[in-house]
C-alpha cells in the first residue's frame, strides 16, 4: 500500500504563487512517476504536470510556464511550484503515483485564487 499526503494549499491574490508538496510513504520502489491533477467545482479532474523518475517532465498547456514540478527521490515527494496565479488555477490539487500496477491519489488540497 502507498499513501500520499498532500499540503501547501491556501488563498492566494490572483498573481502570486504557491508550492504543494506530496509525500509518498508505504510500498514505494523502483523509478515511478508523481503527478498532479486538479478537480474545479463541478468540473472533471485534469491533469496538471507529471515528472519521471527520470527526471522527464510535462506539462498543461493551461499552466504551461508557470507551474513547475520538481521532485526529491530521497524524500519521495513531488512538488509543484505554481506562480503567476489565476482565478481558474482555483481547484482541489491531488497527488497521483502509478505504481506496480496500481493508481495511487491523494486526500487533495485546495488552491483559492481570489481578490
Amino acid at each position: 500500500q502507498v499513501q500520499l499526503v498532500e499540503s501547501g494549499g491556501g488563498l492566494v491574490q490572483p498573481g502570486g504563487s504557491l508550492t504543494l508538496s506530496c509525500a509518498a510513504s508505504g510500498r514505494i520502489f523502483g523509478v515511478y512517476t508523481m503527478g498532479w491533477y486538479r478537480q474545479a467545482p463541478g468540473g472533471q479532474r485534469e491533469f496538471v504536470a507529471i515528472r519521471s523518475g527520470g527526471g522527464a517532465t510535462t506539462y498543461a498547456d493551461s499552466v504551461k510556464g508557470r507551474f513547475t514540478i520538481s521532485r526529491d527521490n530521497a524524500k519521495n515527494t513531488v512538488y509543484l511550484q505554481m506562480n503567476s496565479l489565476k482565478p481558474e488555477d482555483t481547484a482541489v490539487y491531488y497527488c497521483r503515483v502509478p505504481l506496480a500496477g496500481n493508481i495511487y491519489w491523494g486526500q487533495g488540497t485546495q488552491v483559492t485564487v481570489s481578490s
